[in-house]
């Protein structure tokens, strides 16, 4: 436990940023999953409009720190892919 004033509000500022990352996180990899989810059921309309919502995702957690920027664009590379092998 936390023994000085410092420590004390450096728990409270981590249990902040921990919430907030969870949440930024959480939206990332449910966006992911629900453009998988569509290129698997080859459903190009709903694709395009997932994917879009899938970049915003990983761009926000990529600018706010809880993921890498390399990680973000390798994230959003992997499904432009195969975004681009369903609509061939």
């Amino acid at each position: 436990m936390a023994i000085t004033k410092n420590a004390k509000r450096g728990v409270r500022v981590s249990e902040r940023k921990r919430v907030v990352n969870d949440k930024l996180r959480r939206t990332m990899k449910e966006a992911v999953k629900t453009v998988r989810k569509d290129v698997l059921a080859k459903d190009l309309k709903a694709t395009k409009v997932d994917l879009s919502l899938a970049f915003k995702a990983l761009d926000k957690a990529a600018k706010r720190g809880t993921i890498k920027k390399g990680q973000a664009n390798r994230k959003k590379s992997r499904l432009a892919k195969a975004v681009a092998k369903v609509s061939k």
